[in-house]
């Protein structure tokens, strides 16, 4: 196994297992234990393995897909009061932004021409679900591209996001579901340790991400910008924790992210310039 894959598992395990550890002093159910766990193994399978293509039409396919897959709740439901961010899978609902977000965010980056209208896009699903924690997590997104490339497009996308997640946050917001959202702030309540132990996970984790995995700087800070979106709006208000709280969506999510990040040695791609393979 190579170094840059070992570097992504780490960034994907630390948060999980501190979360696991978090969610048993809650006395979460054993099931959600059990889910997160699942999530983490097929998570770390997926990023020593899933292939990664070159073709930039395979990876222009995959993001309309995504588009697509953080839209569907719209059309699918559950709603509650009017809101819908969930994708229903049988027995589970998957938190829509959370699974498509990260590698959303990732092959963006990787996109020179369309970077700013696909996070654009996403911002303007999440705006019509309404979720502000997918508003933020794109936000940042952009932010993170806009400090790597300096393109004056991605600085406009982060502006637009901040006003439009603002909205999000009046129009959005739900009672918070126990071990799945504020997860730090309720440990810290009852185990300020414990929530400092979680705090440096999930802080090692973002570390990780914008510092140790040997992909573009683009892509580094775009997926770090999506995790620090999601935490901050979990602390801020009743929006999922995201890798640290209960649920199979963000660690799959990060986990598909990382999978096309830490991967890409290609010099040229590295250096900023897109090589495409039609």
């Amino acid at each position: 196994m190579s170094n840059l894959s070992r570097s992504a598992m780490l960034a994907l395990a630390l948060p999980v297992l501190g979360g696991i550890g978090a969610l048993w002093l809650m006395g979460a159910p054993s099931s959600f234990l059990l889910v997160n766990a699942g999530a983490l193994a097929l998570g770390l399978v997926i990023i020593a393995f899933l292939p990664q293509p070159d073709a930039i039409k395979i990876r222009r396919g995959a993001i309309v897909t995504l588009l697509i897959l953080l839209a569907l709740p719209l059309l699918t439901g559950p709603y509650v009061n009017g809101i819908a961010r969930w994708l229903p899978l049988g027995p589970f609902s998957l938190h829509a932004g959370m699974l498509a977000i990260p590698l959303l965010a990732v092959l963006a980056s990787h996109d020179r021409d369309y970077a700013a209208p696909v996070l654009l896009a996403g911002i303007l699903a999440a705006a019509f679900q309404p979720d502000a924690a997918s508003g933020l997590a794109l936000t940042f997104a952009a932010m993170g591209l806009y400090n790597a490339k300096r393109d004056w497009k991605d600085g406009i996308v982060a502006g637009t996001g901040f006003f439009a997640t603002l909205v999000m946050w009046v129009r959005g917001e739900l009672p918070a579901q126990p071990f799945v959202e504020r997860v730090l702030v309720d440990v810290a309540a009852t185990q300020p340790l414990a929530a400092l132990a979680l705090l440096a996970c999930l802080i090692a984790s973002f570390l990780l991400i914008l510092h140790a995995l040997p992909a573009p700087l683009a892509q580094r800070h775009a997926l770090a910008g999506t995790l620090f979106g999601f935490s901050l709006a979990a602390v801020l208000s009743n929006y999922p924790s995201a890798l640290i709280g209960y649920g199979a969506a963000p660690i799959l999510g990060f986990a598909f992210a990382l999978s096309q990040t830490c991967r890409m040695q290609n010099p040229a791609v590295a250096d900023g310039v897109e090589a495409d393979v039609s």
